[in-house]
């Protein structure tokens, strides 16, 4: 079983991310003659593609390490993908998973952090769905999907499966593909994708699904993409630099300034675990590069 999975893991990695790479360029290619094209953003995208595959290869560990080993050594059960009942049990438990992943990594600062390098690209193309943020292992974003390997699904199986949601929503970035009739019901699509990366007040914290788009629709977070509101695309207050390093810490060092200007420690720790505009009761909320959201709880 092992030796499958990594010969999966080889197929993505020789195979799958040049072939992202080679689509993305294709893409620009053809961008950047119809219209000016930011070729600067997309090589912070690549770059940040580059450096996420060697941390996941180099870095064993993660913050999420030990909820995982304690969810796989108290499983209620071993599942294999020995038919169609488990493959739609991991199926539909990780797109309910990632849902409330990707609810948390908007609503919840800590793992804003990571996820505003994704919406940092002021243009939205195959390009940007490679910028994903260098620091998952670090904010721990494993957490969510370990009650698939408490119910019995090994973890290098999970994160595989999370790899392939990834997959499937790397078309979906292309602006030029219109509305696909029944399809916007059920899926994912690059319509309501469109929506999920907007800046405009009207489209903010909508469509967090992964393939599927019905617990956009179960939990009242879908939004639909209207002719009416041109889609501005990036962070509320669009993030300007080129500057890699920039993109990648901004948030972060915002996070920091925040818990230390805070009256007091809960004030500060409330900074991590509240949503990115938050501030404490009497001061303004003053919109910030790496705020997407401004605060509604």
């Amino acid at each position: 079983m092992n030796s499958q999975l990594d010969h999966i893991d080889a197929i993505l990695l020789f195979v799958v991310v040049p072939a992202i790479v080679l689509a993305s360029l294709l893409e620009a290619w053809v961008l950047s003659r119809r219209a000016r094209y930011d070729w600067r953003a997309s090589g912070i995208s690549f770059l940040d593609l580059v450096l996420r595959i060697t941390i996941n290869l180099t870095v064993p560990l993660a913050l999420s390490t030990p909820v995982t080993q304690w969810a796989q050594e108290h499983r209620l059960t071993h599942l294999q993908l020995d038919g169609w009942q488990t493959v739609m049990l991991l199926f539909l438990g990780q797109e309910f998973c990632y849902y409330w992943f990707h609810r948390a990594a908007h609503r919840v600062r800590w793992f804003w952090c990571n996820h505003s390098v994704h919406h940092s690209p002021n243009e939205l193309n195959l390009t940007a769905a490679v910028r994903i943020g260098l620091f998952g292992k670090l904010t721990g974003t494993f957490i969510f999907f370990s009650p698939l390997v408490w119910l019995g699904f090994e973890p290098r199986l999970v994160a595989q499966t999370l790899t392939l949601n990834l997959l499937y929503q790397f078309w979906i970035h292309a602006t030029w593909i219109p509305k696909l009739g029944w399809m916007e019901g059920v899926f994912n699509t690059p319509s309501a994708h469109r929506v999920h990366h907007a800046s405009n007040p009207q489209y903010l914290d909508a469509n967090y699904g992964g393939v599927l788009i019905i617990f956009d629709r179960l939990f009242g977070t879908y939004v639909a993409e209207r002719d009416d509101i041109p889609i501005r695309y990036g962070l509320v207050k669009p993030q300007l630099s080129y500057n890699p390093l920039r993109v990648e810490f901004d948030a972060w060092i915002d996070l920091g300034r925040d818990m230390l200007k805070a009256p007091t420690l809960k004030a500060a720790l409330l900074h991590v675990v509240m949503p990115p505009a938050w501030q404490p009761p009497g001061r303004p909320v003053a919109l910030k590069p790496t705020s997407i959201d401004p605060v509604r709880d």
